[in-house]
């Protein structure tokens, strides 16, 4: 493949020397990626994507669909394989664009969006990414730093904001190392783990069910998967643009199904085993292990945090300069990286003794990623390969994608909603239906794009000379 000087002119390409450098900090911001900066091989998207589902966020997917929904462990696990699977294979067709266009994920959303019409998704995107999933995140490896040192639960969450913060600050290349290494750690804490935990743990019985409590699992375990999808091509961006389209997306999706459906396994069959009433949730997960495994798989648990929260940093950053701010210097990523550390710093300590208050969050996520993935799924096949000229055009309009979006949005949530804050009146008057959310939004959002685009097609296509 190459890139036409056509293309190279209407690009924002990203300024600075960066290349394979991990001490340097990342110049730029959302732009597209020079040909001479490119490297990397797509297996090593493998533990980049393994390595932030290690912690506590994962394990507690899993335990919600026993101890909350009343599954069974055998029908939490149906439930959990079905959900990751189906947002990891979405993360791996997502992934597979990034070396083939060179820019951030919420920057390809603009073909389906057009350049103002994304600042709906992107808008999200920084909002759920960066201070939203940073919150969740900084809390559960706070806590169970708190656990394992004794130390005042504040100051162990200071102590995961500042590593968090300092290498999302350094950017692409210190995470992709920093994922890495964490790797072979949080498999061995968490393995160590599993073997008391499923050697304790009870498989039989029914379970008892609340009336559509498969299917609000099967959504909370689909959105926790498909919420790494908005970063998809921000990992594989840097990878040549002749990289192997395939490996990409097979390793990217691979590393995320796998480690969501280890991880909530585990969480699941843990929530069959009787503990303490008292108990924080990570020293409840934790009290089974003999006191050396215990303390490893705390140790685990706030590593991982700090390795989901440097990929929620650094995306949300980008997804925010996505939007169209603009930050006059060269380090622009870095300073919005910051900011948002700061500010997720912050909500995480305002519910750093209210852990439930994150509860709903870890289920509503896939709320407006249901009608935005349908959208760019659905625009991706009817362009194939569409031009990378009108990225950074701001003249560049599609209003269909905003319109099916907000439509699949408006129609799925009132009527299907089933939470505790509020339910629908279709799960109220039906509540075997359980959520189906997710599910409408999608179908909603898909085929309304696929008419309006028809309606729009001649304002929506991009001219010919595309990146080949």
């Amino acid at each position: 493949m190459t890139v036409s000087e056509t293309d190279l002119l209407a690009l924002e390409v990203r300024e600075g020397q960066y290349g394979e450098a991990v001490a340097s900090i990342e110049p730029g911001g959302a732009e597209f990626i020079p040909l001479d900066e490119r490297h990397g091989r797509p297996s090593h998207l493998f533990w980049t994507w393994m390595s932030p589902n290690f912690e506590f966020s994962t394990v507690f997917v899993g335990v919600i669909g026993v101890l909350f929904f009343g599954l069974s462990f055998w029908q939490s696990v149906a439930a959990i394989v079905l959900g990751s699977v189906l947002g990891a294979s979405v993360h791996g067709v997502l992934s597979a664009r990034g070396p083939l266009y060179g820019v951030p994920q919420m920057v390809l959303s603009r073909l389906s969006f057009g350049h103002w019409g994304n600042v709906l998704p992107a808008g999200l995107q920084a909002l759920t990414a960066g201070i939203g999933w940073f919150a969740v995140n900084s809390v559960s490896g706070a806590l169970a730093l708190n656990t394992l040192t004794h130390l005042p639960k504040l100051l162990c969450l200071l102590v995961i904001a500042v590593i968090q913060i300092s290498v999302a600050l350094y950017g692409h290349n210190l995470i992709h190392v920093f994922e890495r290494f964490a790797f072979p750690v949080l498999l061995v804490a968490f393995g160590l783990g599993a073997i008391w935990t499923f050697g304790k743990a009870h498989y039989g019985g029914a379970g008892h069910p609340i009336p559509g409590g498969f299917l609000i699992e099967l959504a909370a375990t689909f959105g926790y998967a498909a919420g790494w999808n908005p970063y998809a091509a921000d990992y594989t961006r840097y990878l040549p643009p002749d990289t192997n389209r395939r490996a990409t997306g097979l390793w990217a999706g691979l590393g995320l199904g796998v480690s969501c459906i280890a991880l909530e396994v585990l969480g699941a069959a843990s929530a069959t085993i009787a503990t303490k009433q008292d108990l924080s949730p990570t020293s409840a997960f934790t009290a089974p292990y003999p006191t050396f495994v215990a303390d490893l798989v705390l140790l685990a648990i706030a590593i991982g945090a700090i390795a989901a929260n440097v990929i929620n940093i650094y995306s949300g950053s980008m997804s925010f300069l996505t939007v169209g701010i603009k930050l006059h210097a060269t380090l622009r990523r870095a300073l919005a990286a910051t900011v948002f550390g700061i500010v997720g710093f912050i909500v995480a300590w305002t519910g750093l003794n209210n852990v439930s208050r994150y509860e709903n969050f870890l289920l509503i996520i896939a709320y407006w990623l249901g009608p935005w993935i349908a959208v760019v799924l659905v625009d991706q096949v009817l362009r194939r390969m569409p031009s990378a000229t009108v990225l950074y055009d701001t003249r560049y309009t599609n209003w269909a994608g905003p319109i099916a979006m907000v439509v699949g949005m408006a129609v799925s949530i009132p009527l299907f909603c089933n939470q505790t804050k509020y339910v629908g009146p279709i799960p109220k008057h039906h509540p075997g239906v359980g959520d189906l959310t997710f599910e409408v939004g999608f179908v909603i959002a898909a085929v309304l794009y696929a008419v309006l685009f028809g309606f729009t097609r001649k304002g929506a296509l991009l001219p010919k000379d595309a990146v080949r």
